[in-house]
């Protein structure tokens, strides 16, 4: 099987020679030293001087003999694939970065891998993925039930009869040198990717098979050990999640503060219904049915104003009561509580188209579907307002403003809000409806002003809205600083880990 790289000129070793006039590949050949056999240290880990006694400069062609592989995968096409085949065709998404992921579920006959001249995989080969994401990682293919062949966009490395394990090679093209390298070697404009020829000038620190194997053997102790303190952060991560949506589940069912209605029991003054005036405020309250209809009042009032000033468009015709919601599967919420939907609320509006290049420096936010991304010398809403992500795989997420902003085509933005309910409650209530589980469409998931307005939310009174609030806010503030120390120590972990592979590749591991 042949171990040339794939490029037009080889040396007499199969690696093909360093061209002087490619600055990248010069380049990335100085991060990690010269190819030769000189034992100094490569300037870019210049930290512990020359290479340990017994290691040597090598390059992957040089560590796989006649008898060895170290190719690309095959050129299969969608017409080549059979989902009735029996050899099964790994993917890029099966190679994780030092992870076997097993993901993919795709076949091919015998025959067609016969015709095709497929290279069999075989347990414990290399797999470099030569396409993000990231770029060049690499695992060992654990082997499978069935004959297994790859794709072309995936390097193949197997010794032969060659010195050295294969593990040791995939920590080695997973630590950060390597990938130094290879970023300063990717080509490709919209997707890089790596050609397995520029792998092939990639020099490693090379030390003897005995060597290796104890390297290895250290590195999956401590990676173990790190493991282990990840998998418990991780752990933490999803608790405080559950603990997050436990919260607003609360909030939004009456229980996480006394009631309005709980209150004035207390005191023995009943509540005031909806066809009655707010009294002193300090022995009454106005219920969540009373708040709705002083919205509704306000919404057909502010319709009326607008055709009055000559505003054409909605402001035309007859005025149109929005619907109630249809409450029949909906559970029971506390006494003094109303459903509302988002039309009773809201009048919609998609926002408007604006570039990240068409971005001029402003102290207005823009905000598209994943929140904000820049700042604007102008703006679409003025007052704060509520704000969906419109598109996407967030496509629902929910967003409040503070003050004037613009809002992108990629969100839908509340262009009249009533003036008598507490927003930040609005918003969590809409962010507890979960809006991105009814997304609509299949590859590009979106939700829309329909859907916005069919959407149901509880009403409490005002100022049960507050107290709601302000405690939602008092646990989550204690929830945002455990998730900040999380993902500092996710972070530090993968610090560490890059540490543990950088000191196993220059002798330091002991």
């Amino acid at each position: 099987m042949s171990k040339n790289p794939d490029t037009a000129t080889q040396s007499s070793s199969g690696v093909p020679p360093l061209n002087p006039a490619d600055q990248k590949r010069r380049d990335a050949a100085s991060t990690l030293g010269n190819a030769s056999q000189s034992k100094s240290s490569p300037e870019g880990v210049k930290e512990g001087g020359e290479l340990p006694k017994g290691w040597e400069w090598k390059t992957i062609p040089d560590l796989v003999t006649d008898d060895g592989v170290f190719i690309d995968g095959d050129w299969v096409e969608s017409k080549d694939q059979d989902p009735n085949g029996d050899v099964r065709l790994i993917q890029l998404a099966d190679v994780g970065d030092g992870v076997y992921r097993n993901r993919s579920d795709r076949f091919m006959t015998k025959a067609k891998a016969h015709a095709l001249h497929c290279t069999l995989l075989k347990d414990g080969d290399v797999l470099i993925a030569r396409m993000p994401d990231p770029l060049g990682r690499a695992c060992i293919f654990p082997g499978d039930k069935r004959l297994s062949v790859t794709v072309v966009d995936v390097a193949i490395v197997r010794s032969g009869n060659g010195e050295f394990d294969h593990r040791w090679l995939a920590c080695f093209v997973n630590a950060h040198p390597f990938r130094s390298a290879i970023s300063g070697l990717q080509a490709g404009s919209t997707r890089k990717r790596i050609s397995r020829g520029n792998l092939a000038t990639i020099p490693l620190p090379v030390p003897p098979l005995p060597e290796q194997r104890r390297i290895v053997a250290e590195i999956e102790k401590q990676f173990t050990r790190l493991e282990a303190g990840v998998a418990a952060l991780q752990r933490v991560q999803a608790n405080l999640k559950r603990y997050r949506a436990a919260v607003l589940k609360a909030a939004c069912e009456g229980r996480l503060v006394p009631t309005e209605a709980e209150l004035p029991r207390r005191s023995g003054v009943p509540p005031l219904g909806s066809a009655k005036k707010r009294q002193d405020a300090a022995s009454t309250f106005e219920t969540g049915e009373a708040l709705l209809a002083r919205i509704l009042t306000e919404r057909r009032q502010n319709w009326l104003a607008r055709r009055s000033h000559g505003e054409g468009g909605k402001a035309r015709g007859q005025y149109k009561e929005p619907a109630a919601p249809d409450t029949t599967n909906l559970p029971t919420i506390p006494n003094g509580w109303t459903w509302a939907n988002g039309e009773q609320l809201f009048s919609w509006s998609s926002g408007a188209g604006l570039t990240q290049q068409d971005i001029q420096e402003g102290n207005y936010p823009v905000y598209g579907g994943n929140g904000v991304t820049g700042y604007h010398n102008a703006f679409v809403a003025e007052i704060p307002t509520l704000i969906i992500g419109r598109v996407g795989a967030l496509c629902g997420n929910v967003y409040l403003t503070d003050g004037p902003a613009w809002i992108t085509d990629n969100a839908i933005y509340a262009i009249q809000t009533p003036s008598c309910v507490a927003m930040r409650f609005i918003r969590l209530a809409f962010t507890r409806a979960e809006l991105n589980k009814r997304a609509a469409g299949s590859g590009q998931p979106f939700v829309n002003q329909r859907m916005l307005n069919e959407t149901v939310i509880p009403l409490p009174p005002l100022a049960e809205q507050t107290r709601i609030v302000a405690e939602v806010e008092r646990r989550l503030s204690v929830v945002e600083e455990l998730e900040s120390v999380v993902s500092a120590n996710l972070q530090r972990a993968t610090r560490l880990r890059n540490s543990i592979l950088q000191k196993a590749f220059t002798g330091g591991l002991r």
